[in-house]
């Protein structure tokens, strides 16, 4: 059994730490009305949440929704921004906690981590291995079962007022996916299971590392009990290599059957082994062994995304150097394709003159 932490809670709405979490909160928002109305009074309003939190009657605003449709349509759900501050506050505090049992090779939402490093790992094992096994999770977040992410959590943190705070912030999103998914059964259920709270409002701080948590089982069973060396996850999209097919069909069996036990269903029809030589469609990009390639899809949202900021800038609602510092971030992302020409065919969809 590994080690487990009490008398925690105080250290979340410590003076320091909640100064700390407003600063995160805040980190690249300062322009926008939320934060700027809350820096206006940061002291006040950061000694309202330390009061509530310190007596036990903090409650937690309502959310913001709204779709967004690249690649595929979401219903992001932002919180207010004070609750973002007590979200950094919170993960603060527990996220070394978890930090230091998550296994090396899970990438999202992590220090040292992230996108590339995950695209990396991912050509290094199809350097290895001929075959690979790509799976990712049904409804993922609308699918997370609150008693058993509570559960999870309970097995590191002991801290009662810690635990309930955590219990808090997972019902402020009890319903906010609920339209989002589709009803599974497991063995066992009955009738009332549909009536079981779930479901991470996709946007929030604490929901990005709650999906770590919750899948952390999941990436321990691959390790110790598969005894998979070759296995790459971000959030719920995860890979497996092996030498040879018939040992993947084992694992993906073993797997889904491991998922039941977390209220997790695999989109099955695409998760079959292949050659690693086929190409494998991750995180936006298709890897091959020696090279990469952008997903176009990817390049025709970013078109898309540009053309709207330029006629922002156009009607002058957005600063000319945001819409530069835009495109260098995506040509910068999207260099590590190996796609040539990829700049000049952004600025040309634009309609933008390229430098030469």
């Amino acid at each position: 059994m590994g080690t487990v932490y009490r008398h925690l809670y105080p250290q979340v709405y410590d003076w320091e730490n909640l100064m700390l979490a407003w600063r995160k909160a805040r980190k690249g928002k300062r322009g926008r009305a939320p934060a700027a109305t809350f820096e206006q009074n940061a002291a006040e309003h950061l000694l309202a949440i330390q009061a509530e939190l310190a007596e036990g009657r903090y409650r937690p605003g309502g959310y913001a929704s709204f779709f967004v449709h690249e690649p595929k349509r979401r219903l992001i759900s932002a919180a207010p921004f004070r609750d973002r501050v007590v979200h950094h506050a919170l993960c603060n505090v527990i996220d070394p906690l978890f930090e230091r049992r998550f296994i090396h090779d899970s990438y999202a939402n992590r220090k040292g981590k992230g996108t590339h490093a995950a695209l990396d790992r991912c050509q290094h094992f199809a350097r290895r291995y001929p075959y690979v096994l790509q799976c990712d999770v049904e409804q993922f977040f609308p699918a997370i079962d609150h008693a058993l992410l509570l559960d999870a959590i309970g097995r590191v943190v002991v801290d009662p007022d810690l635990l309930s705070l955590c219990a808090t912030i997972l019902a402020s999103g009890r319903g906010v996916l609920g339209e989002m998914y589709d009803m599974r059964y497991f063995p066992g259920d009955d009738l009332l299971a549909a009536t079981r709270p779930r479901g991470l409002p996709i946007g929030n701080l604490t929901s990005q590392f709650w999906a770590n948590v919750y899948l952390d089982a999941l990436d321990h069973f691959v390790k110790r009990e598969l005894h998979c060396r070759a296995y790459v996850r971000y959030v719920d999209d995860f890979l497996l290599f092996a030498p040879d097919k018939a040992t993947l069909w084992r694992w993906r069996a073993a797997i889904i059957d491991f998922l039941a036990g977390l209220r997790l269903t695999l989109h099955e029809r695409p998760c079959q082994p292949r050659p690693v030589t086929e190409g494998i469609p991750f995180l936006g990009f298709i890897v091959f062994p020696d090279h990469r390639r952008l997903k176009p899809r990817k390049g025709y949202a970013f078109r898309r995304r540009l053309r709207r900021r330029l006629a922002e800038t156009t009607a002058g609602r957005l600063p000319v150097d945001r819409v530069t510092a835009s495109v260098r971030g995506w040509v910068a992302h999207a260099r590590t394709a190996q796609t040539h020409g990829l700049r000049r065919a952004l600025l040309r969809a634009a309609r933008l003159p390229a430098r030469r």
